[in-house]
């Protein structure tokens, strides 16, 4: 599985050690930056090329990190086919996958540690969507938000 990731300069310490989590445990990795630290930078710049990256398929689900997490999910659900979550609890995850088809994560870079964002972001990756008609049906309601 493909994964994407991005963080400003609130996520990027979170992002690099999750980077070198996710290849250990066998994912193919993309970065989509910050690729250094920089106080100055702005989440938008690393999360839209994500998102686009997720909706357009190149890579099956995103990880987006920015100081709290809310504004890389904002800026993230602004792109059509990304369905993206700030998430704090393992329940979300997966729930959020199984339920919404969530295919991007958001996390604060200043909210969990390694550890819980470990756990969180694996029970996202390996949640499925459920695809029971209700779920379709919603789905389908929230796509024709994409094009109003």
């Amino acid at each position: 599985m493909k994964i994407g990731i991005a963080a400003d300069h609130g996520g990027f310490s979170l992002k690099e050690g999750i980077k070198h989590w996710l290849t250990l445990i066998g994912y193919e990795v993309k970065d989509f930056g910050a690729y250094a630290m920089d106080a100055g930078d702005d989440f938008p710049d690393f999360v839209e090329p994500l998102a686009r990256a997720v909706a357009s398929g190149g890579c099956e689900r995103g990880i987006a990190i920015c100081g709290s997490g809310v504004g890389a999910s904002v800026a993230a659900n602004k792109i059509d086919g990304v369905r993206a979550a700030l998430i704090l609890d393992s329940f979300s995850a997966h729930q959020g996958v199984e339920d919404d088809d969530m295919n991007l994560i958001c996390l604060g870079g200043r909210v969990v540690g390694n550890k819980l964002a470990e756990e969180l972001i694996l029970t996202f990756l390996t949640a499925n969507f459920i695809g029971d008609e209700r779920h379709r049906r919603r789905l389908n309601k929230i796509k024709a938000l994409e094009i109003k």
